[in-house]
Parts: C-alpha cells; sequence; structure tokens
C-alpha cells in the first residue's frame, strides 16, 4: 500500500459551473461498458476478515486510479446495508471502518468513512464531506436548520476533486423507515456536482465544486430532481420552484427532454384535473385542481422505447400546488385519457399530418371537423363521451362521429348533442388484424352554446364500405312528411334503393347514386344495396329515423 499525502482543498480547476450545462451526468468521462468486467469481479469478491485484505483483493484487477476507486465504490454499494434499526438508535452504532465491515452495515456516516479508509488504503486521496441532504423524509419546500444529516465523499482522480455518495449508490428506505433494499444507483457515482447540487449541501460550501456556489436558501428553494430525472435523459422543468401557485384556478408545468418520453401526472392521486399534452421534447401540463388549498403533484415518466425492459413509470418530480380559486368551468369529463391531443405517440401509430394540433377543439355551433392523413392499413373507430345526465350511451357516442375516407386521409366530423364538455376517442387497428382496435388518443371538445342539439348520424351496417360516403342527408333524423333528397358516393353496386312506407329507387350520376324519397307514413328509412344485378337480394347498408308527429 502506498500512503496518500494529505489533500488539497479544493481550487479553481476543480470548479464546474452552475446551473448544469446539459453535457454530461458525470464530472469525467467514464465508459461504463469497459468497467463491466472490473463491476462484475469486485461483486464477486468476499473478504470481511480485514479492511486490508479487502481492499487488496479488489485491486487485483484495478489498475487506474479511477479502476480503484470503482471497485471500492462497487463492492461498498453492494455489500454494505442500510441500518434502519441502527439509525434510530445511533448511540450503540459504530462507523468505524473496521466494524462496518464486520457488521455488514451501516449508516451514511459509516458507508463514507469506510470509502475514506479503503481509498487511502489504495493510495487514493478521499475526503469524508457532510452536510444537508434532500433525502429520505424531505418535505418539498422545507428549510434546513441545526448540524448537518447526511455523509458522502470526494474523490481525487485525474488531478481534480470529484463527488460520490455510496450511501445512495446502494439502494433505498421504504416510506415507514423499516426496511432497506439494495438497489444499485450508478448516478451517485462521480455526479456533476451542478446536479449533485440538487440533493446535497456540504457544510464547507468550497466542497459544491461550482462556480458560483449556492446559498443555503437556494438550495433550499431549488426544485428537487431525483436521479430518476437525469437518468431518463430529462433535462429541465418549469417552474423551477416546488410550490406553485395557481392563477385564476390554473397552474402550469413543462418539462423538457432529450428524446420522445412517455408521462403521466397525478394530483392528489388522480389524473382527472388537468391536461397533458406530449412534445417531441418534452410534455406540457396545464392543472386545474377542482378545490381550493394545498395539493401534491406527481410527475412521472418512462422512455418510449418499447425494448426498453423496466418499462414502468417512475417518479421524475414532485410540486405542491396552492389552490386559491377553482375554476369551475374547467372540470373535465372522467372519460378524457391523458395526454390529450395529437402527439409523436399518435403519429407512431400511423395518425400522420393532424389538422388540430391542440388538444381541445372549441365549437359554437356544436360541429367540427377533424382531418388525418392514415398510414396505409389502418382501420379506425371512433366515439363521442360525456359526462352529466344526457351522457351517450355507447352505441350513441359512435354514431355522433362520421368518418368519411379519402384515399389516404380521414375526416371525422362531430356533430354535438348538446352543450358542454365532450372527449373524443380515436382507436386503430390493422385491417389485416382479427383482434379488437387499441385505443390511441381522444380530443377535448368545448361547446358552450345551449341552443346546440345535434342528432347522431345515420347508422350504418356491416355492407356499408369504409371508402362509401354520405352527401346528404347527413342527419341520422328525417323530417316527417317531406321529400327528402339523398347523395350517396358508392362503387361496385348494381343498384340502390330507399325503403320507406314506399321503396324509391337512386340513380347513378357521375359516381353518386341521387334521388328523393318521401317520409309519410314511416318512422324509419333504409337505405339497400343490390350488390349484383342478377341477384334478387338486397343488404341493408344505412339506416335513418324519421321525426314522430
Amino acid at each position: 500500500f502506498q500512503r496518500t499525502e494529505a489533500p488539497r482543498p479544493p481550487g479553481a480547476k476543480d470548479l464546474h459551473a452552475y446551473p448544469w450545462d446539459k453535457s454530461s451526468l458525470k464530472s469525467m468521462p467514464v465508459d461504463l461498458q469497459q468497467l463491466e468486467k472490473l463491476d462484475a469481479y469486485a461483486l464477486k469478491v468476499n473478504v470481511t476478515n480485514s479492511v486490508e485484505e479487502l481492499v487488496k483483493a479488489l485491486l487485483k484487477q484495478a489498475r487506474t486510479d479511477l479502476e480503484k476507486v470503482r471497485a471500492i465504490w462497487m463492492w461498498i454499494c453492494h455489500h454494505i446495508e442500510y441500518d434502519v434499526v441502527g439509525y434510530h438508535n445511533k448511540s450503540q452504532l459504530s462507523s468505524k471502518p473496521r466494524d462496518v465491515l464486520q457488521m455488514g452495515k451501516s449508516i451514511c456516516e459509516g458507508y463514507a468513512e469506510l470509502f475514506e479508509h479503503m481509498c487511502s488504503l489504495a493510495g487514493i486521496q478521499c475526503k469524508k464531506l457532510s452536510g444537508h441532504a434532500k433525502g429520505h423524509g424531505y418535505k418539498t419546500g422545507q428549510s434546513f436548520t441545526g448540524d448537518s444529516d447526511h455523509a458522502w465523499n470526494a474523490v481525487y482522480l485525474e488531478g481534480r476533486w470529484h463527488l460520490l455518495d455510496s450511501t445512495w449508490g446502494s439502494g433505498s428506505v421504504d416510506d415507514a423507515f423499516t426496511k432497506f433494499t439494495y438497489r444499485y444507483n450508478e448516478f451517485y457515482f462521480l455526479t456533476h456536482p451542478a446536479l449533485f447540487i440538487n440533493n446535497h449541501f456540504p457544510d464547507n460550501s468550497n466542497w459544491q465544486l461550482l462556480k458560483p456556489t449556492l446559498t443555503l436558501q437556494e438550495f433550499e428553494n431549488n426544485m428537487l430532481h431525483n436521479s430518476n430525472f437525469y437518468t431518463l435523459g430529462l433535462l429541465a422543468a418549469q417552474p423551477e420552484t416546488p410550490v406553485i401557485r395557481t392563477v385564476n384556478g390554473k397552474a402550469s408545468v413543462s418539462v423538457d427532454c432529450r428524446s420522445s418520453t412517455l408521462f403521466k401526472f397525478k394530483l392528489k392521486g388522480t389524473d382527472e384535473h388537468g391536461l397533458m399534452t406530449l412534445k417531441k421534447h418534452g410534455m406540457e401540463l396545464d392543472i386545474y385542481p377542482q378545490m381550493t388549498g394545498s395539493h401534491k403533484l406527481e410527475i412521472f415518466a418512462k422512455p418510449s422505447k418499447a425494448e426498453a425492459s423496466d418499462d414502468v413509470y417512475k417518479c421524475v418530480l414532485e410540486y405542491v400546488v396552492e389552490c386559491e380559486s377553482v375554476d369551475a368551468a374547467m372540470r373535465f369529463p372522467k372519460e378524457l385519457h391523458q395526454p390529450v391531443g395529437p402527439s409523436w405517440f399518435s403519429e407512431r401509430q400511423g395518425f400522420l399530418q393532424p389538422s388540430h394540433k391542440e388538444p381541445i377543439l372549441h365549437t359554437n355551433d356544436g360541429r367540427c371537423s377533424l382531418t388525418f392523413t392514415l398510414r396505409k392499413d389502418i382501420s379506425v373507430l371512433t366515439s363521442l363521451h360525456s359526462d352529466g345526465s344526457g351522457s351517450l350511451a355507447e352505441d350513441m357516442g359512435r354514431r355522433h362521429v362520421l368518418q368519411i375516407y379519402r384515399r389516404n386521409q380521414i375526416e371525422l366530423k362531430v356533430h354535438l348533442p348538446h352543450a358542454g364538455n365532450f372527449v373524443l376517442k380515436i382507436y386503430s387497428k390493422k385491417k389485416s388484424d382479427p383482434g379488437n382496435y387499441d385505443y390511441i388518443f381522444n380530443y377535448l371538445i368545448r361547446c358552450l352554446n345551449t341552443e346546440v342539439k345535434w342528432p347522431a348520424f345515420p347508422k350504418s351496417y356491416i355492407k356499408w364500405l369504409q371508402d362509401y360516403e354520405i352527401l346528404e342527408p347527413l342527419s341520422g333524423l328525417l323530417p316527417a312528411n317531406r321529400n327528402v333528397h339523398f347523395k350517396l358516393k358508392m362503387h361496385g353496386i348494381a343498384k340502390v334503393l330507399v325503403q320507406a312506407e314506399n321503396t324509391y329507387p337512386l340513380t347513378l350520376n357521375k359516381g353518386c347514386w341521387e334521388g328523393t324519397c318521401n317520409t309519410s307514413g314511416c318512422r324509419e328509412v333504409f337505405v339497400m344495396v343490390h350488390e349484383n344485378a342478377n341477384h334478387s337480394f338486397y343488404s341493408q347498408v344505412l339506416k335513418y329515423e324519421v321525426e314522430t308527429q
């Protein structure tokens, strides 16, 4: 073993710019793939009779200083567990390296002292640091007073000081602080100081390794981004303070990230009171709490790549929303799914070039129309939903949206049955797939005009083909005792009849079947087609209702 000289204090060349420059998560280049063999070796070392013997065994495979530190780090993170019992009874606890090794458990103090001792045996300058941490039990926006509550280390590598926290690298403690779970966390190995300051505030501010350094108050007020935030490739979040006050009942949050990421949120445990939209490089969220007071807002994220092995949403941000007044007009239907509106996700599912890029459609006359370019081989299903007394049964919800296909385009015409907030849900499947439709995305449609009362579109049957089109009548409810003009775009048909009390043939004119039918004396009108002139068999394709007298 070489003797290490006394550590030099941090100086100008150790400092990193604050705020973070979004370059790297670490303070020096580390090739994790190159370290895999060493990592695997260090995990297998099984020496607990003395710290000296343990270090000797670990160094067998380590040549550079970085490798030595890495071997020590890996071993500690996977062999020392957090002592939840000792934490509650600190007087009985020794954090001497020999005792920590013998017990195989400790609190942060013991992790840091063992790390420092093992490094000095390996000839690496290392220092134990203490300070405040936003760790277990931290409450959003709290202030720190009194003695420091956490310990970690600085190591000297390649002519500069670097920071690490082996306690947090090893795993986590449950909410009740009764159970420790090993869960290795790479983030806390040589963390970039501008990110480390996010939840570590050293007693001696020189050990922030930052220029400029932060004050304790800045540390307290800063948003806590946990390691998931950075590990998932997120870059920044607005607002940058943990407490948000609503303005006229609304609060807004946005997140920036490098690649397509999926997000979720919970306000007081539910996602009903917000409107989240996915962006190419992040997400935007508007929150409308429906009660005054303080509400916890959590934001979760997961990578969008299908092959991501741990495909679960992880909490990346926590805010407290202080709501002073409620905007009751922004109470959303229960059926609304997050995220709302089109995005890279709906595009990936084959819905390209949406005519409406925003999540909310406003209509004054109760009608609106959306178009998309569709990828080949996609079949679409749509439905309209609302809350309240006049809420739509599933079958009627489908009939308030009319799908019109023109080559590779689809138009969705929506006629609302009444004023209010509606959800337009869009599902799809491959035409070649026999299975069910998958939900893809939805819009919120708002109409304040209480005069609005559109009937449903006509009911269509299986023989009504995707590329047929109704030009008129669009309304599924026909006036009584009237002559009604029909104009339908259909192909590959021999004859078309409209069946009311009497039967009215339609004639083909420039690709459209046209004609007039009288609605007297009947409650329903059917459009029938004759697919083959030699057959006497007619199929129903559309059904209209007739208004009662």
